[in-house]
This record gives C-alpha cells, structure tokens and sequence, in this order.
C-alpha cells in the first residue's frame, strides 16, 4: 500500500469514528428529552427524602389506595398502553412480583392514562400486582417522585419508612435486572 492510499483509509476511519461519535451523542439528546421544571409550588422528591402522601384509585375496583408512606418496600412503575417498552415490561414486573410473594417487595403499577385504556391493555396481557390508574399532566405523581424528563415507563424504590431509595428511566429487560435494581 503506498502512503496516499494509508492516509486516505486513515482520514475515512477517522471521519467514520467522528461520524459514530456525533451521531451516538446527538441520539442521545433527542432520544433523552431534557429536565423541565416542576409546576410552581410543587415539591419534587429527591433521593432519601420521604416521599409525598401519594393516594390513587385501584384501576380494578376504584378504591383508593396510599402508594407512599411507611410499609412494605415498594417498586412503583409508571406506565401506559400505548408504551412500546412499557408493554414488554409488564410481563416482567408482574413475574417479579410473583417471585416476591406476600412479604417481599410490593409492587404497584401506575397507568397514566384512562381506566378505560389500562383495562383493555390488561385484557391482552394480564397482570396481577396492583394497578392504580392517574391522569397523567405536568404535576402528576410521577413528577413529584422525579420523573421531571416526562419519560415512560419510570419506575421508583421506596423504602419500608416511606423514603425514595432509587429511580429508574426505561423499561427493564428480565426479572434478573429488576432484582439487581431492586435491592435497597
């Protein structure tokens, strides 16, 4: 190989890796949408602060249901029908709350959107872990437990003494990641 040619695959290597680079960074950007503002007045929970008194109806029953305060640990995730990673997630969640059983970690769904919604949604993919229901908006309880991206599916930790321990963008992939999260 002479030199023109050792320098030409070099400079199309590195304009390819600069391309690679520029085009992960830029997806990152569009693909992560930025932090907005709570609503004024409204408290957004951090990591270790205790969480709001949070009250939701049971998308199955209508009755109110405290999602915050001291108990059982709790995995709440945020979710919707029309969610792509949330409606491979909810098979996973609910087989983790099987594992889990009367004891361990509670978990606690949250659609945010109509009941209506959520019920069909369910009605093709069945779960058994409790399901609340909230319309979604700018100071919905997703926020004031930090989801300020406006991101589905979110999910949270809170501890037995009502603190938020951890949060999580995205949908999980398999019981074995929500485990290793999951683990205060």
């Amino acid at each position: 190989m002479n030199r023109e040619s050792v320098l030409t695959w070099s400079a199309i290597v590195l304009l390819g890796g600069v391309s690679a680079g520029l085009g992960w960074w830029l997806g990152q950007r569009t693909l992560v949408p930025a932090e907005k503002p709570a609503p004024p007045g409204m408290t957004v929970t951090k990591v270790g602060e205790l969480a709001p008194a949070i009250t939701l109806p049971d998308l199955r029953t209508g009755q109110a249901v405290a999602v915050t305060g001291p108990g059982r640990v709790r995995l709440i995730n945020y979710w919707a029908s029309w969610c792509g990673p949330c409606r491979k997630e909810m098979p996973v969640l609910d087989a983790y709350a099987r594992q889990q059983g009367g004891n361990g970690v509670k978990v606690m769904g949250i659609a945010m959107e109509t009941p209506e919604e959520a019920l069909a949604f369910l009605r093709e993919v069945p779960v058994d872990f409790t399901l609340l229901v909230e319309n979604p908006g700018p100071g919905d309880s997703s926020v004031q437990l930090g989801n300020l991206r406006g991101i589905l599916p979110y999910t949270v930790l809170i501890d037995a003494d009502g603190r938020l321990l951890k949060t999580h963008y995205g949908a999980f992939p398999d019981v074995e990641a929500v485990q290793a999260w999951a683990r205060p």
